[in-house]
């Protein structure tokens, strides 16, 4: 296990792309940290230099206490899990898990009785004789966690692992991950572009934009108190509400309603106001007007997906709530009411 330190780390390349902005933070000892972000965010570029795949610009990055700018990758003490998987075909289970041991000279035995353990750790024993062709795509991903876990390494870097897969298995390997990484008790940085994953599976979330840090924290920080409305948009199924609204004498007022929430004294005028769909309540009787378009079963839940003075706006409901299309009264809870910037998006 090691911690793991980023100190003004940046990435530019040769044409000039600002891939990753300078960034500092530090990912504990043991810690599951999960890198999300949209496409081009630099998520996978930040996990490529930590593996030393990708040259680095600017800064000091750190691995334990060593400096491991211009260390190789296979000296690192790290082991990396793709998206492809990248498993021998021609290869067995048993010989792909190994390969890497073989590789650097582990005596036979010993990387035999590391197989096993592995094998048994990740239900692949009955499939050791199996070549990859004959599994499915879940297990083939078991097989690519099973050769990074051989290695009992430092550190493990996740490159969006479970993309390949459809929804069912990818709830089902998220699971089986984090758990994993529980039990071994190593370092773990995971990138994704699924917020549900990084909810579900991080100590604690970086959320990037075009090659910046939006928001370190854990998953309810991130969830609860969004740093911008980038994040409030980004993280969340369905994401927070996001309506244009105007401070005036410390109130909010939405569409002729005041005194929601006290506003900040330092600041007046036009800002966003951000809510989640489930701190909104259907009240005949309630402050705002609410006109529903669309009535979504969940199952477990509904979502009402309408419009506040000609605003998209989401409100989540239990199953057994009554909700009908049509114009209707809501009221927001004062306490999840949160405020941004109608300039920056940073919340206030």
């Amino acid at each position: 296990m090691a911690q793991v330190s980023l100190e003004g780390i940046r990435k530019v390349y040769p044409n000039g792309f600002r891939a990753v902005q300078t960034t500092s933070f530090t990912i504990q000892d043991g810690e599951f940290v999960v890198l999300v972000g949209p496409s081009g965010c630099g998520k996978s570029t930040l996990l490529r230099m930590i593996a030393g795949l990708e040259e680095i610009t600017e800064g000091v990055l750190k691995i334990g206490d060593r400096v491991v700018n211009d260390v190789d990758p296979a000296d690192r003490d790290i082991a990396m899990v793709f998206q492809n998987y990248a498993l021998y075909p021609h290869m067995t289970v048993r010989k792909n898990i190994g390969y890497g041991l073989k590789n650097r000279g582990t005596p036979a035995a010993a990387i035999d009785a590391k197989v096993q353990d592995a094998a048994r750790m990740l239900n692949l024993t009955e499939y050791l004789d199996r070549k990859p062709a004959q599994l499915s795509g879940g297990q083939r991903q078991r097989v690519a966690m099973g050769r990074a876990v051989v290695r009992d390494p430092a550190l493990f870097l996740f490159d969006e692992p479970l993309s390949n897969l459809d929804a069912k298995l990818r709830n089902q390997m998220r699971i089986e991950i984090k758990a994993l990484q529980r039990r071994l008790g190593t370092t773990a940085v995971y990138v994704t572009h699924d917020q549900v994953e990084a909810m579900t599976m991080a100590d604690r979330i970086i959320v990037l934009n075009e090659g910046r840090i939006e928001q370190i924290g854990t998953p309810s920080e991130i969830y609860h108190n969004p740093a911008s409305t980038f994040v409030a948009s980004f993280m969340g199924a369905p994401p927070m509400n996001l309506i244009k609204a105007e401070l005036d004498q410390q109130s909010v007022r939405i569409n002729g309603c005041r005194d929601l929430i006290h506003a900040p004294q330092s600041f007046d005028g036009p800002v966003t106001l951000g809510i989640r769909p489930e701190d909104v309540e259907v009240d005949e009787q309630g402050l705002v007007s609410f006109h529903v378009d669309i009535l979504e079963e969940l199952g477990a839940h509904r979502l009402l997906h309408g419009r506040i003075a000609n605003q998209p706006f989401s409100v989540m409901l239990g199953k057994d709530d009554a909700a009908q299309v049509g114009e209707t009264k809501i009221n927001l809870k004062p306490e999840a009411l949160r405020l941004f910037d109608r300039e920056t998006g940073l919340r206030l």
